[in-house]
């Protein structure tokens, strides 16, 4: 068993809000392919990296989470990939931890 956890934007480079809208349809999406998701929505966390000027950038996140059996490498690729249209992200965390159901 696998934990997947999706690591999403709440707003655009410009500081403007993402519509609520796409965290319902990204919900909606995994619910029906894995059985549930767990949304994070309410206290967002606050990411930091450094881009390739030095820079440290911030950003508030939002976390989804699903458990699934096995982890198709090639479906989450591409999910990412849409993830990152979607939210106009250069790149969107998404990670998986090998968990035991206790």
């Amino acid at each position: 068993m696998h934990l997947v956890q999706l690591f999403l934007p709440l707003y655009d480079n410009h500081g403007q809000p993402f519509p609520r809208s796409g965290y319902d349809t990204l919900r909606a999406e995994l619910t029906e392919r894995f059985g549930g998701v767990t949304a994070f929505l309410r206290a967002p966390a606050v990411g930091a990296w450094e881009d390739d000027g030095g820079t440290v950038r911030r950003d508030e996140v939002v976390l989804f989470e699903v458990m699934a059996d096995h982890i198709d490498h090639g479906w989450w690729s591409g999910y990412r990939e849409d993830l990152q249209r979607r939210f106009r992200q250069d790149e969107v965390l998404v990670r998986a931890t090998p968990v035991e159901r206790l």
